[in-house]
């Protein structure tokens, strides 16, 4: 395989490189009770006391319901020639079973055919997060009749836009919804307890290898995947306790995501770890988890560093710091990669999140996020040097288009390339989005 480090980064990149930008329906749209919306387990957890930061809502977040078009003209304008999107479950029907809803269902039809209509890949997730509140109360993702509930919705997606979609993705971050949701209980739904999240985290994968099933037997066009939340653990030192607390914490946290899709079962250290706390299984299940998938999704962010000792503190490192206090550390993406292809032999697989949350703000109609676009550059490259290792990369996309509502965190943070003026939605590119689209432009001139 040839090196192409040699050469300017925009020229290290194929022709049929996709490139792009993402959001998630909750973090945006707003409308939150407009055209028939139901309510979903985030609309109920921004009400609970001190649930988020900023006791800030989605009610109306960027209002990109109502502002779809301009939106849709700012992506265009990036030069990307994609955009990654999740859909709303309780906006196209708002029970979660049941009767489904037109109006919700025609805004993602507008959006698909307005991406399509400006040259741009529409990217479908179906479940960011947002599950219907009415189904979390017959028991959420703990409940196994979910599992099969996502599978009508997959299919319904399916049958009114899935002949124009580029990738259908059926689960964002299932570690996220299992671990920070059900166990840590700082996310949507809010419950602290481990049984619950280890079942959650395997019907959250059953459901998905489940709906990739349905969906090919429905004859799917768009390639099908799923998106992990994924970091390269490094040990904090070279001691033999560290080294074991990193390789215990991958086992964890990544492991138990990826050894049953790629190879159909669980790690056995994590289930013998969990004990009585492992999560019920069917006849069949690891089976359906581990239909293969045309792609996937890695959502990077950070490192992780594992002690046997006290927590590593991320400031001591000497690294920059996000404003989420992560570490910038584009070679734990390149490691990262390298590990998965390795240990799976990756299908096509694309960043599908991949940024940083600086505090910045417009000055004279400008905002300056320099570490924000050092950030996505030193990335991009990361993405690069992969390649160059084998690694079949597809695309990169930039978290995110704009500045959003930021889950737990409210309005505090913010992970945009665009700047967004709550009080009066007023969207401004920043710097950073400037560099993109400049960058996006010396790729096509050299493809």
């Amino acid at each position: 395989m040839s090196s192409t480090a040699h050469l300017p980064l925009h020229q290290r990149f194929p022709r049929d490189f996709t490139w792009g930008v993402a959001t998630s329906a909750f973090q945006i749209e707003g409308a939150a009770t407009a055209d028939g919306k139901g309510e979903s387990i985030w609309d109920r957890f921004c009400r609970q006391p001190g649930a988020i930061a900023d006791s800030s809502n989605g009610d109306i977040a960027c209002d990109h319901y109502h502002r779809l078009e301009g939106d849709l003209d700012l992506i265009a304008s990036l030069g990307v020639n994609a955009y990654r999107f999740s859909v709303s479950w309780p906006r196209v029907q708002a029970l979660g079973s049941g009767a489904w809803n037109e109006a919700g269902l025609a805004f993602y039809e507008r959006l698909v055919d307005g991406l399509l209509a400006r040259g741009l890949q529409p990217h479908l997730t179906l479940n960011h997060w947002d599950l219907p509140q009415a189904l979390q109360e017959q028991g959420g993702w703990a409940h196994r009749d979910t599992v099969h509930r996502f599978v009508d919705y997959a299919l319904q997606m399916q049958r009114r836009l899935g002949d124009r979609l580029r990738t259908l993705t059926t689960h964002n971050e299932p570690w996220v919804v299992a671990v920070l949701g059900h166990e840590q209980g700082i996310f949507a739904p809010g419950l602290k307890r481990r049984a619950t999240a280890v079942q959650v985290s395997h019907h959250l994968l059953l459901s998905h290898g489940l709906a990739l099933q349905a969906l090919r037997a429905e004859g799917a066009k768009a390639a099908l995947g799923i998106v992990l939340n994924l970091a390269h653990i490094e040990p904090a030192t070279a001691s033999a306790a560290d080294r074991h607390a990193a390789q215990a914490d991958d086992a964890r946290n990544r492991r138990w995501y990826t050894d049953p899709l790629f190879k159909g079962q669980y790690p056995e250290e994590v289930l013998a770890e969990l004990g009585a706390d492992a999560p019920a299984m069917q006849p069949g299940d690891l089976a359906a988890i581990a239909t293969p998938i045309d792609f996937l999704g890695v959502n990077y962010y950070t490192r992780g560093v594992s002690s046997a000792g006290a927590p590593f503190d991320p400031a001591q490192s000497g690294l920059p710091l996000t404003d989420m206090g992560w570490e910038v550390y584009p070679r734990g993406l390149t490691e990262l990669l390298i590990t998965l292809h390795r240990e799976y032999r990756l299908p096509p697989t694309y960043i599908t999140e991949n940024g940083a949350a600086f505090a910045d703000a417009p000055v004279d109609g400008r905002v300056h996020d320099a570490e924000r676009t050092e950030y996505i550059r030193s990335h991009i490259a990361a993405v690069a040097d992969a390649m160059d290792l084998g690694v079949p990369m597809a695309g990169y996309m930039v978290w995110s288009l704009m500045d959003n509502f930021e889950w737990s965190s409210g309005y505090a943070k913010r992970f945009g390339i665009v700047h967004v003026d709550y009080a009066t939605q007023r969207r401004t590119p920043k710097d950073s989005a400037r560099w993109y689209r400049e960058f996006l432009g010396r790729c096509r001139q050299s493809a």
